[in-house]
């Protein structure tokens, strides 16, 4: 499938999309390397899918420029920029076969009719949607619609996959199908860029060489899933990829770190002083004494199959703690310890970062 695919890559270059006075995108720069999945992740009006959109050609930047494959297609219509998309709605055409959905981009864009069968096939045997080639859409559950919505974008080789929200509309289990597939077409077609546009993190986790991370029309952060989870640099990273708890701390002069009149041991970076926040994900957190111990009152538990979800009172601040293999929790109201090791925490906060 790699033979005859077209230039890969994005480029935003400080690109703004504004409706009027309502800037929905802000000055956002970003590239996305040649055969690289990127996840634009955030919660709904953060800017993401205008981001998608721009690519696409479907909303014109007020400012800034878009690059695929290194060449200026801010002014080109849709057809000629070389991506296929992939919405969540599917957008199959109900009255054709599959084939024939498959084979639409193809002809839209006047390939040798000669080439379009062995195309079409292609595209469905890298979906796994060969045996179906002759169905509706009706005929195919949503998994599978979504499958050859897909061959459809890969039929006419991109060099750029737009991915808008493609496993909302699908149930958990076949999410989490769809998540395997998605994983081992981007093994399988390496020179094509991916663009991922959803508010899900398990799914940019799962899928992305890096996150770009978008709040407030804006960029927030990019990295890639084990940099955002492991050490975030901002609150709202912490928070949105991965669950966190976040503790407002201080870090005094002495480089002591103080937590509801509690010492810390956590690392500091050099000079840091003054107001902070402690990030600690809750699966890092233990049941017992430990190192930085936090003494509460039990108020909420969660079973959730392999671990249970302790919710802890400490001093006013709730404390999440992810256990596994807890057979007997505590009753309600039980004084309870969680602790966690100092190398499993992060610092974040102005004052701290200015130094780090």
């Amino acid at each position: 499938m790699t033979s005859g695919i077209r230039t890969s890559g994005i480029r935003f270059e400080n690109v703004s999309v504004a409706y009027g006075k309502n800037v929905v995108l802000d000055s956002l720069d970003l590239t996305v390397e040649p055969g690289e999945v990127m996840a634009l992740l955030g919660p709904s009006g953060s800017g993401k899918t205008t981001a998608l959109r721009a690519v696409a050609g479907f909303v014109r930047p007020v400012s800034g420029r878009v690059f695929i494959g290194g060449r200026d297609v801010t002014a080109l219509p849709p057809h000629r920029r070389g991506i296929g998309m992939v919405v969540q709605s599917y957008a199959l055409f109900p009255h054709m076969r599959v084939e024939d959905n498959v084979a639409f981009g193809l002809r839209a864009q006047k390939a040798p009719k000669g080439e379009i069968p062995g195309r079409v096939a292609e595209a469905l045997e890298l979906t796994g949607m060969a045996a179906y080639a002759r169905r509706y859409p009706r005929e195919l559950s949503g998994g599978q619609q979504q499958r050859v919505a897909i061959a459809r974008a890969l039929a006419i080789r991109p060099g750029v996959l737009l991915l808008d929200e493609p496993l909302s509309a699908l149930d958990a289990q076949l999410r989490s199908g769809m998540l395997a597939e998605l994983a081992r077409l981007h093994r399988e077609l390496p020179d094509v860029s991916i663009l991922y546009v959803t508010h899900d993190q398990v799914e940019a986790l799962t899928l992305a060489d890096r996150i770009a991370v978008m709040d407030g029309a804006r960029l927030r952060d990019c990295g890639t899933p084990r940099q955002l989870y492991r050490r975030p640099r901002t609150e709202f990273t912490a928070s949105f990829v991965g669950n966190a708890n976040l503790l407002p701390v201080t870090v005094e002069s002495s480089g002591a770190v103080t937590f509801a009149d509690r010492e810390l041991k956590v690392p500091v970076p050099q000079g840091a002083a003054g107001g902070a926040t402690l990030c600690v994900r809750p699966h890092l957190l233990g049941l017992g004494d430990g190192p930085n111990a936090l003494r509460g009152t039990l108020t909420e538990v969660q079973w959730r199959g392999a671990t249970h979800r302790l919710y802890v009172d400490v001093d006013g601040h709730r404390v999440m703690a992810d256990l596994r293999e807890l057979r007997d929790p505590p009753p309600l109201g039980a004084p309870v310890t969680l602790h966690f090791a100092p190398d499993d925490a992060v610092l974040l906060g102005a004052e701290v970062a200015a130094h780090g």
